[in-house]
């Protein structure tokens, strides 16, 4: 397996365009040279001879389940649906539970829309959404924890928050869930491709997450893991002729739901997406290895943090504790309107976000310290 010993090298494989630094992952990320190639040749077969070798086709979705299997370490491909985002595999949970007047749901004042506006919908089944202040209690999973009662029915929270940055301690939440039967739910999003994760050792019930971000896939393709005991918990909403369990005979009209996750596959996958996301998983996995991964990713935070806390100028407004550290880095500037900040890096190519009433930086593996020093220069030189 290769390591991270040449950061030039893994920088090649992501021809951005010269001059651009980019600092976005937590946002959408660019896809590897790999991935794009693929996507080509997928769109030139379908050019010239269409779907002529359809049954290979299948093939590479079953591989891109292998390796979600791999990424979060689920125990079978079977525990995976591929979906096309994390707003529609959270709705899948919030709108397949039988809720009952008087339940409740435990999350967070942090959390991205994806994990809140699903969740409000049951308002009208007299469902409550708790929302805990992670900032208010001696630990974030304190807050949360405070929350619950014998009503709650589940707990659902963002791996690592989009607008801080804060890594949560899931194998305490996934534990204390546990021991009271409360349904755990992981928006992974800001983890997957960049963290390491273990779905089996969180006890997460469900985990969900797009593929545009830290795995460096393209938009419309996702992940949906549940632990075969959850998912039988789950009403199915969406009908078609890939969730049946004999999906591949037409013309049987006595039909029965797919014991495994492809119960929420309705119909027709994103294929473009299925090529793509096959590749960059590939390339993280096979290539490099996600422990590695996650080294470089962290190196690069803490060095960027440790260069933030240095300078009179800029404020930390990103957890300085190691064990809530990830691959996000939220900052402002005293002395310039964060905004007016922000713009003036885009013009000058560092592309990041205003997330947080700060600055976003979320480098990946393949960023070198050379492009955090240079976008560090050009906040320092800013003057409004």
């Amino acid at each position: 397996m290769n390591k991270l010993s040449d950061q030039n090298n893994y920088h090649s494989k992501f021809p951005q365009k010269k001059g651009l630094i980019y600092l976005n992952h937590a946002g959408i990320s660019p896809w590897p040279h790999q991935s794009a190639d693929a996507v080509k040749r997928f769109a030139d077969e379908n050019t010239t001879i269409g779907a002529w070798h359809y049954s290979r086709w299948g093939i590479k979705e079953q591989q891109l389940r292998k390796l979600v299997c791999r990424l979060i370490n689920a125990p079978s491909i079977n525990d995976i649906a591929l979906i096309k985002n994390t707003s529609e595999g959270l709705s899948i949970i919030a709108h397949g539970l039988d809720w009952r007047a008087g339940d409740n749901i435990v999350t967070s004042n942090q959390e991205f829309p994806s994990n809140l506006i699903p969740w409000q919908t049951l308002s009208e089944l007299g469902v409550e959404l708790r929302k805990a202040n992670l900032m208010a209690s001696i630990t974030p999973e304190d807050s949360l924890m405070s929350l619950v009662d014998k009503r709650t029915r589940l707990l659902t929270i963002s791996s690592v928050q989009y607008a801080s940055g804060l890594k949560i301690n899931l194998e305490r939440l996934g534990q204390f869930c546990k021991e009271r039967q409360i349904l755990f739910c992981v928006d992974a999003i800001q983890s997957l491709g960049a963290l390491n994760f273990n779905c089996q050792a969180i006890n997460a019930d469900f985990v969900v997450a797009g593929g545009h971000k830290w795995m460096l896939g393209p938009e419309g393709i996702g992940i949906f893991y549940s632990c075969s005991e959850a998912r039988e918990k789950l009403q199915i909403h969406q009908f078609g002729w890939h969730m049946v369990e004999d999906s591949k005979n037409y013309e049987h009209q006595d039909w029965r739901i797919a014991q495994s996750a492809r119960r929420f596959e309705c119909g027709s996958l994103n294929m473009i997406g299925i090529i793509a996301l096959r590749e960059s998983l590939s390339l993280l996995l096979n290539e490099i290895g996600i422990a590695e991964v996650e080294k470089s990713v962290l190196t690069n935070t803490s060095y960027l943090i440790e260069r933030i806390k240095a300078e009179s100028k800029l404020q930390l407004l990103s957890s300085n504790a190691e064990t809530q550290r990830s691959g996000i880095v939220i900052f402002k500037h005293h002395e310039v309107n964060q905004s007016a900040l922000y713009q003036y890096l885009m013009d000058k190519r560092v592309i990041c976000a205003y997330r947080g009433g700060g600055i976003r930086f979320s480098p990946h593996f393949y960023t070198s310290i050379k492009e955090l020093n240079q976008a560090l220069e050009l906040v320092l030189k800013f003057s409004g």
